[in-house]
């Protein structure tokens, strides 16, 4: 049961992320200011009156759900990785949506992250083990999620106005990552009917993580195609969530060492897929293009200053073609 729980998991998934990257670029569109720095608070409270984001608010609500109640029922890393269906649906809808068909070269990036992945999961299928978490266990995974939040925190703060999509995917996807981890620790602990302060202290760092890590993948709508945020959130989610599950609660205990070494590469292989499709993704290249930007090498020459790059973008956007307001996805 675990298992199609986690596929209906993902299609919500990959459904929200398209209506809250439409509701992202409305509120662009309207307010006349970028957000690849972050979202400010006015555009955050206009985003609650988009129809649009907010329908895709409760889809993502509906793929937690079906994500804990997988979790509840099966090994964390079974289930977890599954969530790279996502990606494909992700991309046809935005191939669909955007008109940007997909390329050779961002195909073969979809293929590794997903390739990658399932090859983990094969894997984790055959050897995964359960055994209950220990308070140490959480005390260690509490601490690691403290240093990654500063971490973050800091990188954000300090070079925000530098920082693209991958900034903002990767550090949703380690953040998520330690979400689910958390999730299956808070109800198993329920279920076992040991609500102490320890439960409570990780309900406080599961919502403290799930929030930063949602204001990052809004802000990686403003600055990339919503597929490319997908792709990012179900190779690093997971990743994260196996070797929390696999060095901290020792659910990869019984694997032999060749599977060890197979989780590795197949973990790079997803991962190398994310930054390809980050790098030849056919919606960052056309944008690029119509900015007179080189790939990697900043602005075009004639740039008159750094701030103008947000401005020109903006209005990339705004000529791409008529507005259509929170219209059904595919119309």
């Amino acid at each position: 049961m675990g298992i199609p729980l986690a596929l209906a998991g993902a299609v919500f998934m990959s459904l929200g992320a398209q209506y809250q990257h439409r509701g992202v670029e409305k509120v662009e569109r309207i307010t006349g200011v970028e957000g690849t720095t972050g979202l400010s608070s006015a555009q955050l409270k206009a985003l609650l009156t988009r129809p649009s984001w907010l329908i895709g608010t409760l889809m993502l609500g509906l793929a937690i759900v079906c994500q804990l109640s997988a979790i509840a029922i099966a090994p964390l890393i079974v289930v977890q990785p599954l969530g790279a269906v996502a990606l494909v649906v992700t991309t046809l809808l935005n191939a669909r949506i955007s008109g940007h068909s997909p390329t050779r070269q961002s195909l073969i990036a979809i293929a590794a992250c997903i390739g990658g992945i399932f090859l983990f999961v094969s894997l984790a299928a055959l050897y995964a083990t359960e055994r209950p978490i220990r308070d140490q266990d959480l005390f260690m995974i509490l601490t690691i999620l403290l240093l990654v939040i500063i971490v973050f925190g800091a990188g954000w703060l300090i070079l925000r106005h530098r920082m693209r999509a991958m900034f903002y995917v990767t550090g949703a996807g380690v953040l998520y990552g330690f979400v689910a981890t958390l999730a299956k620790a808070v109800i198993s602990r329920i279920q076992a009917q040991n609500f102490d302060w320890l439960t409570v202290a990780c309900l406080i760092a599961l919502i403290a993580a799930a929030t930063v890590g949602a204001y990052f993948v809004q802000t990686a709508y403003s600055s990339g195609p919503p597929d490319l945020v997908i792709a990012g959130l179900t190779v690093i989610d997971p990743i994260v969530a196996v070797l929390i599950g696999a060095l901290v609660l020792g659910e990869a205990d019984a694997a032999p060492v060749w599977v060890l070494i197979m989780f590795v590469v197949a973990g790079a292989i997803a991962v190398w897929g994310v930054f390809g499709l980050a790098r030849y993704h056919p919606q960052v290249l056309s944008e690029s293009q119509e900015l007179g930007i080189t790939r990697g090498s900043g602005p075009a020459p004639g740039a008159d200053s750094p701030g103008a790059e947000p401005a020109q973008r903006g209005e990339a956007r705004t000529q791409r073609g008529p507005d259509d307001g929170d219209a059904p996805l595919g119309t």
